[in-house]
């Protein structure tokens, strides 16, 4: 399934990094594309949205569900 989130807190190349290990550490197997400018992130992955958010969360990221 195609997950689509708003992670307002990502700000540079280095958060996108954090939030793209945070999902794969949930489903190893997930495509992450994220947008900095929108601050949006897509995730192609089998895991459940509350697993997502808690990893992006853990992580120090702020999730809004789009």
């Amino acid at each position: 399934m195609t997950v689509n989130l708003t992670v307002p807190s990502i700000m540079c190349d280095g958060c996108a990094q954090t939030v793209t290990k945070a999902i794969q550490s949930v489903d190893a197997q997930a495509q992450v594309s994220i947008d900095l400018a929108r601050k949006q992130v897509s995730i192609e992955t089998t895991a459940s949205l509350t697993d997502l958010t808690t990893a992006i969360g853990e992580a120090g990221h702020e999730v809004s569900p789009t």
